[in-house]
């Protein structure tokens, strides 16, 4: 018999870290699949259907939708995003671990369905998190006080996740959720 897969949801407020940390992991562990998203913005530059997310019209959209076929859906800046339920339970029938990277209300929703492994990953101080928005050089000010309070307000949520992961150094992160995931394998056998 086929061990089951799991969903292991990593969340993490702007300037975590968790797309350098969520590298480190497929590169490390090549086996685990990324949970690709549907959405209705148009690509960009560099982006490749399948690849970044799956980009359906908002007709293929509102059709999926209405087939109940996203695990969870949002709207927004007027621009429709969900995590296709397919995919996810093929993994899990195959015994493929799958990570689903979304954010804090999208996981709540996911929780609600389905039994799941969620790690929050936080920075290590909010004095980090700030030079990390600030380096990255695509920000005003104002965009960077926007961040850090949605950030506050993500990183209060931490204690609604199985495990919180501080991403001091990211391959250090990521041997941390790799650990989380190879201890507790027996829960979801």
């Amino acid at each position: 018999m086929t061990k089951k897969g799991r969903l292991v949801i990593v969340s993490a407020p702007s300037g975590a870290g968790k797309g350098t940390v969520l590298r480190e992991v497929f590169r490390l562990r090549p086996e685990l699949r990324y949970s690709i998203s549907a959405t209705t913005r148009a690509p960009r530059a560099g982006e490749t259907d399948g690849v970044q997310y799956h980009f359906v019209t908002a007709e293929k959209f509102a059709e999926m939708r209405e087939n109940d076929e996203f695990l969870e859906c949002e709207t927004y800046v007027g621009n429709s995003y969900g995590t296709p339920i397919k995919p996810i339970l093929a993994n899990i029938d195959n015994g493929i671990d799958t990570i689903l990277e979304i954010e804090v209300k999208g996981a709540r929703k996911v929780r609600e369905r389905m039994d799941v492994l969620s790690i929050f990953l936080l920075p290590p101080s909010e004095e980090e998190l700030r030079r990390r928005l600030t380096g990255r050089g695509t920000s005003d000010a104002a965009e960077i006080e926007r961040r850090l309070t949605v950030a506050h307000e993500e990183m209060a949520a931490a204690d609604e996740y199985t495990f919180n992961v501080v991403n001091d150094v990211a391959s250090r992160a990521a041997r941390e959720l790799l650990a989380i995931l190879d201890f507790n394998r027996e829960d979801y056998l």
